[in-house]
């Protein structure tokens, strides 16, 4: 088994043709976040990895063996929920983004991993998140794609060092259930259609067993 100690921030410091030519290897976001895994790259080496507490490794970072040989990481695909504003309605039609900033409020209050991208969220797939995203009127969908969560904000050079992201979500179900009614915000600028996957009182089956009051 070959040791890995040392890992370099996005390749760091290193040429590009380096890092186009070092070995690869997929890991999820479970692996990505612990200090100490085992693994198998590009070329078939085991590789035992050793860093310092605390460290979480993103996509991108190059992982540096004690032969002086170089890994790059690349984030695996592994099921998330992908998070969008509805096309047809949402709190505010004319500001889509309103919407995923209340719903990353909602999702930060439960301290749930979060990745934010400019038109979309990607959580960590947990049914009970997803019935109160879509209470909110947003689009979950679930598919299988690299997760890169927000890291903390006073992480050290934007990588995230929290602790004990793997827990069960169903512990925050009481909390769900309870905030469950209060997601509906409706006020006079919030529009009704068919395309975030509810049942409205339009005559539209959407799949979805909740209706929500008005």
């Amino acid at each position: 088994m070959l040791t890995v100690s040392k890992l370099l921030p996005q390749g760091q410091g290193l040429a590009p043709v380096l890092i186009k030519r070092a070995a690869t290897v997929e890991l999820d976001w479970d692996l990505r976040q612990k200090s100490r895994f085992a693994a198998t790259d590009s070329q078939g080496r085991e590789l035992g990895i050793f860093l310092p507490r605390g460290t979480v490794v993103r996509g991108g970072d190059v992982l540096v063996a004690e032969d002086g040989s170089l890994v790059r990481v690349i984030a695996a695909a592994q099921p998330v929920l992908r998070i969008t504003a509805c096309a047809e309605h949402g709190h505010r039609p004319i500001d889509k983004n309103f919407d995923l900033m209340r719903a990353a409020y909602h999702l930060g209050n439960r301290h749930v991993p979060i990745e934010l991208q400019s038109d979309h969220l990607k959580i960590e797939p947990d049914h009970v998140l997803a019935d109160m995203l879509r209470a909110m009127h947003l689009t979950v969908v679930a598919q299988q794609d690299s997760f890169e969560p927000e890291g903390g904000a006073y992480s050290a050079g934007g990588h995230h060092h929290g602790h004990d992201h793997g827990h069960a979500h169903e512990d925050h179900g009481h909390a769900h259930t309870h905030e469950h009614g209060h997601a509906h915000d409706h006020g006079d600028n919030h529009v009704h259609g068919p395309g975030c996957g509810h049942d409205h009182d339009h005559g539209h089956d959407h799949g979805h067993a909740h209706k929500p009051s008005h």
